[in-house]
């Protein structure tokens, strides 16, 4: 898929659900939940033991629908490779890291590297980012996301980290471009229970909260 239409879908998505310390033999049925809940957008972290083979299983379970399928936590060029190789998507990391920019760029495959001041926006951008993940949005809140649009203009903003149904709002009023959640979608309690049906709705709940955030 051409980067440019990953990105749109990305920002048509409003949300990457970060699919973070799941069991393998699970994650294929939590993928399909939060899918099911309105998440078009899957990020497995690289910081599972085998994220590859979780992601190459996802893709290949939801291939001929709407669910795009990334890798987030990856710090190294090599990670970089190996997660493209298995299908991801779209690259996210928590910071900037040149070198995996530069791979991503190589494969065609949209990057999302983390900042958090202005001159590391800059750089990431100048490297050849296609959107700049917010992190962690918790600490410096949506007045942050603004702040960085004022002078550096229309980039695309992905606040992650803290992101929650009840602050939500407040980010894409600031012009966040979409946002990632972790625990405030992926129900972790429901996942340990095996209750797919409350994986699903906890994950519709946040689609319905950025829905009524972007109409508004």
């Amino acid at each position: 898929m051409e980067k440019a239409v990953v990105q749109q879908r990305l920002a048509d998505s409003g949300v990457v659900a970060v699919l973070r310390s799941i069991p393998e033999d699970v994650i294929v049925e939590v993928a399909n939940a939060i899918h099911a809940g309105g998440v078009t957008a899957l990020e497995v972290t690289a910081d599972a033991e085998r994220p590859a083979e979780m992601i190459a299983a996802i893709d290949e379970d939801l291939e001929g629908t709407d669910a795009l399928v990334g890798a987030g936590t990856v710090m190294d060029a090599e990670t970089a490779r190996e997660v493209i190789d298995a299908g991801a998507e779209f690259v996210l990391a928590p910071n900037f890291e040149p070198e995996v920019v530069a791979a991503c760029n190589e494969a065609e495959v949209v990057c999302v590297p983390g900042i958090m001041t202005p001159t590391e926006a800059v750089d990431a951008m100048n490297a050849g980012a296609d959107v700049l993940k917010v992190f962690p949005a918790a600490t410096v809140g949506p007045g942050h996301v603004s702040a960085l649009r004022g002078p550096l203009g229309d980039i695309p903003l992905m606040p992650t980290g803290g992101v929650s149904v009840e602050n939500a709002a407040a980010f894409f009023d600031a012009g966040a471009m979409a946002v990632g959640a972790g625990s405030a979608l992926v129900d972790y309690e429901a996942i340990e229970n095996g209750d797919m049906d409350a994986v699903r709705e906890r994950a519709a709940e946040f689609v319905r909260a950025v829905e009524t955030a972007r109409s508004d």
